[in-house]
């Protein structure tokens, strides 16, 4: 039996996901927001992660990172199947840091998740074909993976003193993530990093 923790914050997509992957006899589904993904994880430690990589929540304090450290395997890999689309290669960007070994576009049939369930699971790295240019396009963002997590939260319309809280950082960190994000982008301001990176797909 495998233990699946599917993280995502729609609730009525979550639920439908959760009652088709919970027909196939081998798989055994839990379902969260990322929210209480963590906690979630804790009261049963699952075998595979298949996780929203398009929610804010994902690069917070209660997202990805923490997450990883919960679905990991023996070796240290971290046992997540990242759901994407190619048109943002920035949440691509984080799950690959994070050491996701599966990657699912979010257009791709169920039958393709369950798939992509069941290889991840017997520890073998699955990538659907469909995201190869946003891989590509991943790997020409040009901040750091800090670096979008402050800027995720930053277009969420965080303040400096919220981003900080967040990510344990002090305020006067963040605003230097900040002005580096803001070098980098090319950009004349916060404002305009964030219109930037929305437009490339990073945030």
């Amino acid at each position: 039996m495998i233990r699946v923790l599917l993280v995502q914050d729609t609730y009525l997509l979550r639920a439908a996901l959760a009652a088709f992957l919970g027909r196939e006899p081998d798989l055994e589904v839990l379902s969260s927001s990322w929210e209480h993904a963590t906690a979630t994880s804790w009261a049963r430690w699952p075998d595979v992660c298949v996780v929203d990589m398009d929610s804010p929540d994902a690069a917070g304090p209660q997202g990805l990172r923490e997450l990883s450290t919960r679905c990991c395997s023996g070796d240290g890999t971290s046992v997540l199947l990242a759901l994407a689309t190619a048109e943002r290669p920035g949440p691509l960007r984080r799950a690959y840091e994070e050491g996701a070994l599966g990657y699912l576009s979010k257009n791709a049939s169920p039958d393709q998740l369950v798939e992509g369930i069941r290889r991840v699971a017997k520890g073998e790295r699955y990538i659907d074909e469909s995201l190869g240019y946003g891989f590509l396009e991943a790997a020409e963002i040009p901040l750091t993976r800090r670096e979008l997590s402050v800027l995720s939260l930053a277009a969420e319309g965080s303040s400096i003193g919220e981003i900080a809280l967040s990510l344990h950082l002090s305020n006067g960190t963040v605003r230097n993530y900040l002005a580096s994000i803001t070098r980098k982008t090319g950009a004349r301001n916060r404002v305009d990093a964030i219109r930037i990176s929305r437009g490339a797909g990073w945030v």
